[in-house]
């Protein structure tokens, strides 16, 4: 992506901010949910393939004006994942599934709250 938005890189994708690309992440989230109903896993992997190319794109366009790179929104979403999921990497014990969508939503509202203060 950083050859393609470099100074001998693609026109096309030189002209593109998040603004512009946001049909495109639209249209490879509902293609990548097309290849998940059709259980066909060549095509989905070609689609997740696709999202992931988005994910990349918006990464470089954030890194150029010093906000983030992928590096950062990677970690940031291992940092997530472990955060709640403490009943596999703490010592919550629950283990039935309402239990763990419960545990999630109240997890999720202590970090909104402490985003707010």
């Amino acid at each position: 992506m950083k050859a393609l938005r470099g100074p001998d890189g693609c026109p096309w994708d030189l002209e593109q901010n998040h603004k512009t690309l946001k049909p495109y992440l639209i249209e490879e989230c509902y293609e990548c949910l097309e290849a998940i109903d059709e259980g066909d896993d060549s095509h989905l992997k070609e689609e997740l393939g696709d999202v992931l190319l988005q994910v990349v794109f918006h990464s470089q366009l954030a890194m150029e004006r010093n906000a983030f790179t992928f590096e950062d929104v990677e970690k940031a979403i291992c940092e997530k994942m472990i955060r709640r999921h403490p009943h596999v990497f703490g010592d919550s014990k629950i283990r039935s599934v309402q239990a763990v969508k419960t545990q999630w939503e109240e997890i999720k509202k202590q970090e909104k709250d402490q985003k707010r203060n």
